[in-house]
């Protein structure tokens, strides 16, 4: 069964954490604290806001494409030929947060970004815990 040319992928990580929305929301969206898990960036939540995520191996650009305070944020990740989209997801639960981030629109010859990806945001995720646990 092989794949269609227009067939994308997506990588998609969950997460229950002790945390309320509000204070998983903060980490997503103030720059100081993106840049503490994620990337240095010029980042703003607002809707249609351009910004750039900077690392060592380059930079990724990207658009804020829906905000939903403490519940939704979602933003396109281009790099590299790689045009996808990044969306978290934040549902209360009884003593915390479930945190779902959904990267989508991996085409079937983008193998490699895929794979670079899934690791990267496990990383990204094991990052993001330890910012959470140690600001108030």
């Amino acid at each position: 069964m092989s794949q269609s040319a227009t067939e994308t992928r997506s990588v998609v990580i969950e997460r229950e954490m002790p945390h309320p929305p509000e204070k998983i929301w903060r980490a997503l969206t103030q720059p100081h604290l993106i840049a503490e898990w994620l990337m240095n960036n010029d980042f703003k939540p607002d809707m249609g806001h351009r910004f750039n995520l900077r690392a060592d191996w380059g930079a990724v650009d990207c658009q804020v494409l829906a905000i939903e305070p403490n519940k939704t944020l979602s933003y396109t990740w281009a790099a590299y030929g790689l045009e996808s989209v990044v969306t978290w997801t934040l549902t209360p639960m009884g003593t915390g947060t479930h945190l779902r981030m959904e990267q989508a629109g991996f085409r079937a010859d983008q193998q490699q970004a895929y794979g670079g990806a899934k690791s990267g945001w496990q990383q990204f995720f094991g990052n993001l815990e330890q910012v959470l646990a140690r600001i108030d």
